[in-house]
């Protein structure tokens, strides 16, 4: 089932393996949402993905071969949120926040997990649920190839299955996924710890509850579809991670539709 373990080699000198220019420029032109980075972020991120490729394996699922050009596409998107979370001279630190895990386990398309849930009555269901990705907590990530690549394409214009797990893992550092990831020192101007949760509660679980409920009058009653994917409905965790998917992705238009949102977003990552 499991097979190509593939970690980027270390260089004998010491510190990370460069990623070729030609392989770097392709990975920014085939995703439109790493084409807006300023040089200085360009040189960042680059630098980011090239200490996550030296800390992180790579296993292909079912025969997949994982090639370079595989890796370099996940570090890129894992990396766009970490941007601004290291010190400038050394941006690597903020790999911090993905240290709980090494392997990445890639699938050659969309994985198929058992499930089981108990209903209300008690009464355990089992059933099979359809995975274009999964963070585990304290374990791997788990990625369909084909998902990876269609971020921010047609395919799937507002999403990157990437940056949904990674920040699943960012918010798995408070404990388990609740959509309010540790949040950092002084945040919007909070005096303390507490005051910074109760911000972002305010901010988020609102926002949360009137798109659950976009999402029950389009599914139920034909209304128009809310423009984020009704995934993030289903648990505040996947509200989280969807609307930093569209935040990373199609920043113009999230900051429009959802501007306290982004705003707390945007001071969450240390974004200018």
């Amino acid at each position: 089932m499991l097979k190509n373990l593939t970690r980027w080699v270390r260089r004998a000198a010491g510190g990370p393996t460069p990623i070729p220019d030609e392989l770097w420029r392709q990975t920014l032109r085939h995703y439109p949402f790493l084409r807006t980075l300023s040089a200085g972020e360009y040189a960042r991120l680059r630098r980011l993905s090239e200490h996550f490729l030296d800390r992180k394996e790579f296993i292909g699922a079912h025969g997949l071969e994982v090639t370079d050009a595989m890796a370099v596409a996940v570090a890129a998107q894992a990396c766009l949120p970490l941007l601004h979370l290291g010190p400038p001279d050394s941006p690597e630190d903020a790999l911090q926040w993905y240290d709980d895990f090494v392997g990445i386990v890639m699938h050659p398309d969309a994985a198929v997990a058992r499930r089981q849930r108990t209903d209300e009555a008690g009464v355990m269901h089992h059933y099979d649920e359809v995975l274009s990705g999964e963070a585990m907590h304290g374990g791997p990530v788990m990625l369909s190839w084909p998902s990876v690549q269609n971020a921010g394409t047609d395919q799937d214009a507002e999403g990157s299955v990437v940056i949904h797990e990674f920040v699943h893992k960012m918010d798995m550092q408070g404990g388990s996924a609740d959509g309010a990831p540790p949040l950092p020192r002084g945040f919007m101007g909070a005096a303390s710890s507490r005051e910074a949760a109760a911000h972002w509660y305010r901010t988020w679980a609102p926002a949360y509850e009137r798109f659950r409920e976009q999402v029950t009058l389009a599914q139920r009653f034909g209304a128009p579809a809310p423009w984020l994917d009704a995934y993030g409905a289903t648990a505040p965790a996947e509200f989280f991670a969807v609307a930093c998917e569209a935040h990373f992705v199609q920043p113009e238009r999230f900051a429009l539709e959802f501007p306290e949102l982004s705003a707390a977003l945007r001071a969450f990552f240390k974004q200018k």
